[in-house]
């Protein structure tokens, strides 16, 4: 299944790349990361037992790679821990690129594969990919929180 959201981020390009290679480097990306998906399974109290499962948001990275005027930064998102095979791994793309008025445009653009099978397939047909895209949202949005909060904070 593909997921893929944006919003754009009021900090200028130059200074939301910097952020985000200080903060892949320094862990602040895995904030955003365990707050998505802990509303992500707010959302799904709604329609099964997952608050009984692992609540641990393991992120792998690779380094950020520049290709013009945008960078690309690929992750593995997955839940470790008892109950993590439960769960999807997504695979994503984070990008960022100028986005005009001196701000920029956060994008990402992932696939997951849901778990058990055909009745995974079709519970995420039901609902879950509702759930999946509320979790990129909110990732999105704290990741957001981290990049103008950084720039906040340089500013004073």
């Amino acid at each position: 299944m593909f997921v893929s959201d944006e919003i754009v981020v009021p900090v200028g390009f130059a200074e939301a790349q910097a952020r985000l290679e200080t903060i892949m480097r320094g862990g602040d990306l895995l904030r955003p990361s365990a707050d998505a998906y802990d509303q992500g399974l707010a959302t799904t109290v709604r329609v099964g037992p997952a608050p009984m499962l692992s609540r641990l948001v393991e992120v792998q990275f690779m380094e950020l790679v520049t290709h013009g005027d945008a960078c690309v930064l690929t992750l593995r998102w997955q839940v470790a821990g008892a109950g993590g095979g439960l769960f999807p791994v997504l695979d994503a793309d984070i990008s960022i690129r100028p986005a005009g008025d001196g701000g920029t445009l956060l994008r990402l653009d992932g696939s997951y594969r849901p778990p058990l099978g055909m009745i995974g397939d079709s519970l995420d047909r039901a609902i879950l990919h509702r759930v999946a895209d509320a979790t990129i949202r909110a990732f999105l949005t704290g990741l957001t929180g981290v990049l103008t909060r950084s720039a906040a904070e340089r500013g004073r």
